[in-house]
C-alpha cells in the first residue's frame, strides 16, 4: 500500500505542479484539463459529474486530474476553487531524506517564494529540519538525518 496525497488548488494547479516537477525532481505523468472531460450518463442533469455547462466552460483549461511521479512515490491534484478557498489546512505534507544536504536542497528548492515557519537546521531528532508553506500555500515539512533516540 500506498499513500498518495491529493491537492486541490483554486486555479494554480498546473503551476504548482510543474513547480513540484523541477524541485523535487519527479516527472508529471498525467495533465487533464476540465474541457476535456467526457459527458457521464447518470451523474447529474449537466451529465459532468454535477457540474453546470457554465461551470464547467470556467474551468475548461483548469487542470481536472494531475499526478506527479517522484521516485516510487505519487502526489495528485486538481484545480477546484470550492475544495481550496480557504487554503490547505489541517494537513502537512512531510518529506524524509537520510541525507541531510538532499534534505536541504529540497528545503530550499521548495519554499522559494514560500512562508518559511521553521528554517532548515538541526534538532534534537534531526540533523535537518524545516517548515515552511511553498508558494502555493501548501504546507511541508523537510525531515532529514534523523538522530537515534537516547
Amino acid at each position: 500500500m500506498k499513500i498518495q496525497p491529493y491537492l486541490f488548488f483554486n486555479g494554480t494547479c498546473e503551476a504548482a505542479f510543474r513547480f513540484y516537477e523541477k524541485a523535487l525532481g519527479g516527472k508529471i505523468g498525467e495533465l487533464h484539463r476540465f474541457k476535456d472531460m467526457p459527458p457521464q450518463e447518470g451523474s447529474g442533469s449537466d451529465g459532468c459529474g454535477g457540474m453546470s455547462p457554465e461551470a464547467l466552460a470556467a474551468m475548461g483549461e483548469k487542470v481536472m486530474h494531475v499526478n506527479l511521479a517522484v521516485g516510487d512515490q505519487m502526489i495528485m491534484g486538481s484545480d477546484n476553487p470550492d475544495d481550496s478557498k480557504n487554503g490547505i489546512q489541517g494537513v502537512t505534507i512531510t518529506l524524509g531524506f537520510t541525507d541531510v544536504e538532499e534534505g536541504r536542497k529540497v528545503f530550499e528548492a521548495l519554499s522559494k517564494n514560500g512562508d518559511v515557519q521553521m528554517p532548515y537546521g538541526e534538532t534534537f531528532w534531526a540533523n535537518g529540519f524545516a517548515m515552511f508553506k511553498d508558494q502555493f500555500g501548501v504546507p511541508w515539512m523537510i525531515n532529514a538525518g534523523d538522530k537515534p533516540s537516547p
